[in-house]
């Protein structure tokens, strides 16, 4: 394999990871070359990120190699985050949250699992509401972040405390995901015009993951969620 199309590859497994990243032994494995090889691959394409004014950078924080934005851009993040035209919740937002609020701790892995769709910019969107929260690692490979729901989350919703949800579905998978989301939050009372845009008629006509195909996604999603660092 030649060098650059080993630092292509590295790039895409590293946006693919999330805030989760990987080690440098997960790389070289799953690359199948030699640790050294893909250090120096690193290396340099932290040096080039920064030459050519990049607008994220590779991190290496505690063993792990992920991808984050710059500090100096964290003004604007901030802006997309709280932007009063992007407080609504998509269907995959509601979704996730469901499960995560049924589920807790629960991994992005195992959130992708139920839903059947990658959930990362879902699981951002929530993260930056205050909805959702890192509560652990789970005792797996690579100790993947475990999420759960804040204090937010129950203000949110009305809530006293998670036991104050009503009878749980089944969320065990994405069959009848859509109809047990639904009902949950028609038990929560809350209004489509509280959590959707005002033109969004129906919550379940909107595919997020249509209106944006995953080979798609951008570090900074296009619905709601803000990058993480």
């Amino acid at each position: 394999m030649d060098f650059p199309k080993l630092k292509s590859i590295i790039e895409g497994l590293l946006f693919l990871s999330g805030e989760e990243g990987l080690s440098v032994k997960q790389i070289a494995e799953i690359v199948d070359q030699r640790v050294e090889l893909v250090t120096d691959a690193i290396e340099e394409m932290i040096g080039e990120f920064a030459r050519q004014g990049r607008g994220v950078q590779i991190l290496k924080i505690a063993g792990v190699v992920q991808l984050g934005t710059l500090p100096e851009h964290a003004a604007y993040f901030e802006k997309l985050a709280y932007s009063p035209a992007r407080t609504s919740l998509s269907q995959a937002a509601l979704e996730t949250l469901a499960i995560v609020a049924y589920r807790q701790p629960i991994t992005r892995v195992e959130i992708e699992e139920i839903r059947g769709v990658k959930s990362e910019r879902a699981i951002h969107t929530l993260v930056n509401k205050d909805l959702i929260v890192e509560v652990g690692r789970a005792e797996a490979i690579g100790r993947p972040i475990l999420y759960g729901t804040t204090k937010s989350f129950l203000d949110y919703f009305g809530l006293a405390s998670i036991k104050d949800l009503p009878e749980p579905g089944f969320f065990e998978d994405s069959e009848n995901l859509e109809e047990e989301t639904q009902l949950l939050f028609d038990k929560l009372d809350i209004k489509q015009t509280d959590v959707l845009d005002t033109d969004v008629q129906n919550v379940f006509d909107f595919n997020e993951e249509t209106a944006f195909p995953e080979e798609d996604i951008t570090p900074y999603p296009d619905d709601d969620s803000s990058s993480s660092s």
